[in-house]
């Protein structure tokens, strides 16, 4: 992801449909802990327990889309982590949990909070996250969410919390 405002703020990909109430156990499950050392090993794992099929066939630069809910229960780190692993653009979803919200921001995947219910298993997406925006490409639809703030934005467009404090050695708020 490049500076907020230039062209690799549009993400495209296909949609991965999951319902209300995906937590944290379906994203990264708990029988699989042995692996929390290991996140790409992890990784291949990622959302089975929701779709048996997820891991295996997601593709670099598709697209989570979520219901109500998204990320409730413990507060691990590796789920996001492990969803951006797998080559998961951005997760969008009706709510999510706070905690993975933030979490997700701090590990640079982008996650919108949206309505998703007309957005179809396999669908083509257009994210533009400057405009806020996301482009149904196979129904034409538009949907609408709030923009991240810029400073948001910023640690995204950094590749996370860590990169971003390694490139400024600070906490930098964009200017503007």
């Amino acid at each position: 992801m490049a500076t907020p405002g230039g062209s690799d703020d549009i993400l495209r990909g296909r949609a991965w449909t999951f319902g209300d109430g995906i937590s944290t156990d379906h994203i990264a499950p708990g029988r699989l802990f042995h692996l929390r050392t290991d996140l790409p090993e992890l990784a291949k794992h990622v959302l089975e327990d929701a779709n048996p099929e997820f891991a295996k066939r997601v593709k670099a630069g598709d697209l989570v889309v979520g219901g109500r809910n998204f990320g409730l229960g413990s507060s691990r780190e590796h789920a996001p982590r492990i969803i951006k692993l797998a080559g998961v653009a951005a997760v969008l979803a009706q709510s999510f949990a706070r905690i993975f919200f933030r979490n997700a921001i701090n590990v640079g995947l982008p996650v919108l909070t949206c309505d998703t219910s007309a957005i179809e298993q396999w669908d083509d997406l257009e994210v533009d996250l400057a405009a806020g925006e996301v482009r149904d490409l196979t129904t034409g639809a538009t949907v609408p969410f709030a923009p991240l703030p810029p400073v948001m934005l910023k640690i995204l467009s950094d590749g996370g919390l860590v990169e971003h404090f390694r490139k400024y050695g600070e906490f930098h708020l964009p200017e503007g």
